[in-house]
């Protein structure tokens, strides 16, 4: 019987250990994107580079995201410097150099204190179209000349 009795306490304070624990993990800022991908879809050469990444900080502590990074120098993203409030929202601004004809397949790693994802990748992709040819007449508009 004082075995049974033994077992018995051991095993309940190993479970109140356990949530205590659980508990403190849980704790901390967490990222959360509404899309984690971008399809910029068939964009025009020269045309508009930027697209969004909103994010909330689901957690019940500041989000500090300390850096993003492009995978290239044509990927550029801006972020936000100061710490996101338990609730708040925030955006992520990613700008393609769309001067590079071809598939766009890019990704932006940023670093956070977020517990569910301290390094989070999201991505762009789409297709950046051929460039105008050289030689070509245009007139003040950027529009071909008829001559």
């Amino acid at each position: 019987m004082k075995n049974l009795f033994l077992s018995l306490a051991l095993l309940l304070g190993a479970t109140i250990a356990t949530n205590k624990v659980s508990a403190q993990i849980e704790k901390g800022a967490k990222i959360e994107f509404n899309k984690e991908t971008h399809d910029y879809g068939n964009i025009k050469y020269d045309g508009d580079p930027y697209c969004s990444f909103e994010f909330k900080n689901t957690g019940d502590e500041p989000l500090i995201i300390s850096n993003a990074k492009g995978s290239c120098g044509c990927t550029v993203p801006e972020w936000p410097k100061e710490p996101i409030a338990p609730g708040a929202k925030g955006v992520i601004r990613v700008k393609y150099d769309t001067k590079r004809p071809g598939p766009i397949n890019k990704s932006v790693t940023i670093t956070s204190n977020a517990i569910n994802e301290p390094n989070k990748v999201i991505r762009i992709k789409g297709e950046v179209g051929p460039a105008p040819e050289v030689g070509t007449p245009v007139n003040n508009s950027g529009a071909p000349t008829n001559n």
